[in-house]
């Protein structure tokens, strides 16, 4: 009998502690998702209404690859935490948000730690 009582009692606050340490979990890895999308979508906005101004043909595949990069940011399914290819579809951002430093000729470092995040150039 007491083995039964304190296997309850034990699974009832494994799981209680277990929610709370989930929750902590997914608010701080959440929160470094999003600053790092945050991040990419302030960046294409910025050179994308840079590169409006002119007419040059290089800069209309930058265009084309920032208005790519923004679009992909504005699906990205943010409410959704069961979404299945979350991960998929965040290397598909961070892929394309290389390829338009590289067309950029910027040298991108975005790292986020306990200290600060950062976007270098």
């Amino acid at each position: 009998r007491f083995h039964g009582e304190g296997y309850q009692e034990g699974y009832a606050e494994g799981s209680h502690v277990g929610v709370v340490e989930g929750r902590r979990y997914g608010s701080l890895h959440g929160a470094k998702i999003g600053s790092e999308i945050g991040c990419y979508l302030g960046f294409a906005m910025t050179w994308h209404s840079l590169l409006q101004k002119s007419t040059d043909e290089k800069n209309s595949k930058k265009i084309r690859a920032l208005d790519s990069l923004i679009g992909m940011i504005q699906k990205f399914p943010y409410e959704d935490p069961t979404y299945d290819k979350l991960q998929e579809d965040l290397e598909k951002i961070r892929g394309k948000f290389k390829q338009v430093c590289s067309m950029l000729n910027i040298q991108s470092d975005f790292r986020i730690g306990t200290e600060r995040s950062s976007l270098t150039f």
